[in-house]
């Protein structure tokens, strides 16, 4: 549960752990019991967060409503497009198939 900051008109400021769905409601103060209204004492510390979570908490925003893709490699790409794919494997001239060209030293199934 996070800390919320209530202001007690006689005694001040104070700070109460409470669930976010009552988070607007007064709530008591501790010292006398009157009820107290919200207040916001303090400021938010993305200022003083160090850069990679601030960098972590844009990224999570933005991608909440411009996602990325992971198809970026545009129009006419054959993995994307849908275009037959190059074989690198090699052929003999009697159509057996032997070590793939890309990777030699793998034996071919």
């Amino acid at each position: 549960m996070p800390n919320y900051d209530y202001n007690c008109p006689d005694c001040g400021g104070f700070t109460e752990n409470r669930p976010m769905a009552i988070s607007g409601d007064p709530c008591d103060c501790p010292r006398c019991g009157t009820p107290s209204p919200r207040a916001f004492f303090s400021t938010p510390f993305f200022a003083l967060m160090d850069k990679a979570t601030r960098t972590a908490i844009g990224t999570n925003e933005k991608a909440a409503h411009e996602p990325k893709t992971s198809k970026s490699h545009g129009a006419g790409c054959s993995c994307c497009s849908g275009a037959p794919k190059q074989s690198k494997s090699v052929y003999r001239a009697d159509g057996a198939k032997v070590f793939p060209s890309a990777r030699p030293w793998m034996i071919s199934h």
